[in-house]
This record gives structure tokens, sequence and C-alpha cells, in this order.
């Protein structure tokens, strides 16, 4: 159990989170090493963090939406695809003997993926500053990569919000606001069904993921609120920072497991 004086920590923790995370994503890097402290295992920790990050990324969707940079009914096989590939990515870790042969491979892999898209957009500063013509047509693309990123995030998780903002802005030609408000969406629907799967499978808090899904909530609004106002020029770095420390993290737990 997680004392109730620690809620405090927890929601300044979840607020913090719920804020980067509606701008850029990667929240979960700040939430999930200090469930880990707490001494909850692993799969409690995913499962207590799914919670919390449905209210943010809940949040952040609804405020984007409010603002009309989401076109939902386009996105309705997006939702339909990632719910499927979420679903089944999360029934693979519960239900497989958390499959960590597989998540070392990712842990392998990621953070050079990561590197690449941060490089990218470094060297291509007008990329997200307005629509362009996409390259793919929206069914193709949400097929793609609405089973691919949302089996991901179901099983592994770090960098979905980039890769998703990214593919939205090179194959469907999204600014970078409505790639990144089109980004929560979608984390939102693999959210919700991943935090299904780990509530079936009894890993979560509820008392402390409660209290970090308002911290998580209240950060996202006022996150997702100055992205809208301030748009790309202020997106775009915290994007670039953001998939940075993704990077640094995924590599510090690769060497440091690989240390003697």
């Amino acid at each position: 159990m997680i004392s109730p004086w620690l809620y405090p920590l927890l929601f300044v923790t979840a607020f913090v989170a719920g804020f980067v995370d509606s701008i850029a994503g990667g929240g979960g890097l700040i939430t999930i090493p200090v469930l880990l402290s707490l001494g909850l295992t692993p799969q409690d920790a995913l499962g207590t963090n799914k919670l919390q990050s449905t209210f943010g990324s809940g949040g952040a969707t609804w405020h984007y939406g409010r603002a009309g940079l989401i076109d939902f009914k386009a996105c309705f096989a997006g939702i339909g695809f990632t719910a499927v590939g979420a679903g089944l990515g999360t029934w693979l870790v519960v239900t497989m003997g958390r499959n960590e042969a597989g998540k070392d491979v990712l842990r392998q892999i990621i953070p050079w993926l990561i590197i690449a898209i941060a490089l990218y957009m470094l060297l291509q500063p007008k990329i997200g500053e307005t629509d362009l013509r996409p390259r793919m047509t929206s069914g193709l693309f949400h097929f793609v990569f609405g089973l691919g990123l949302g089996f991901y995030d179901g099983f592994f998780g770090p960098g979905t919000g980039t890769f998703w903002a990214l593919a939205y802005m090179v194959l469907l030609g999204f600014n970078m606001t409505r790639a990144t408000a089109h980004t929560k969406l979608m984390n939102f629907t693999s959210n919700v069904v991943s935090l299904g799967a780990f509530l079936a499978a009894g890993h979560a808090y509820f008392g402390a993921g409660l209290c970090m899904g308002a911290g998580a909530w209240l950060g996202a609004r006022l996150g997702s609120r100055v992205a809208i106002k301030k748009g790309v020029k202020f997106i775009r770095p915290v994007f670039i920072v953001v998939a940075l420390v993704i990077t640094a993290r995924l590599l510090w737990k690769n060497f440091s497991k690989a240390a003697p």
C-alpha cells in the first residue's frame, strides 16, 4: 500500500508529467521512476501509471478538441486500430511472462530511432510549421500506425507520442500543433485499453492512481493551453528536448544493465 501522506508528492509529480506529456509526450519518464521508488512492482507501477496517464491524455484531448484541432470523424479508424493494437500489446505483457526478451530488443533499438527523429527535426527546421500535402491516405495511415504504435504503447511505451507526432507531420502533412493534438487522442485510446487490461489483472493502485490522475488532468489542461497559444515555436524545442531525454534514459538503462 502507498501511504496517503505521499499523495501530495504523487499529485505534483503527475501535474508536471501531465504538462510535459500534453506538449511532447514522455510523461511516463517522470511518473514511473517515482512509482518504482515507492516499492511498487513493475506491473503495478505500469498499471497505476496507465490510470493516471489516462486522465492526463484525456484532459489534453478534451482541450485540443475544444480548440478545433482534432478531426474526430477522420480518426474513427485510427481509434479502432489503436485500441486493437494496444489491447494485443498489453495482453502480451500481462499474460505471457512479461516478455522481457522482447522488451530488451526494443530497449536496444528505440533509443537510436528517437535520436534519428530528433536529428531529423533539427535538420528540418521548417517541418511542422504549416500543413502540407499528405503522402499517405488517412485510412492506410491509421491502419498501419494504429496497429503498430498501439501495440508498441501497450507492450513497451517510451517514445510513443514522439513517433505518432512525427508520423502525422511527415505522412499526413499536419502542422506540429495539429499533430500534437491528434497524438493525444491516440495516446488516450491506447491508455484506456491498456488500463483495462492492467485492471483486469489487478495491477493498479486506485487511491494513488486517482490522486495522480487529478494532477495529470490539471497539468495536461495547462500544457495543452500553452501549446495552443504558443504554437510550433514553443512545441518544437520541447519536443526535441523530451525526445533526447527519453533517449538518454533508455541508453542509461541499457548500459547500466549491461555493466558487470
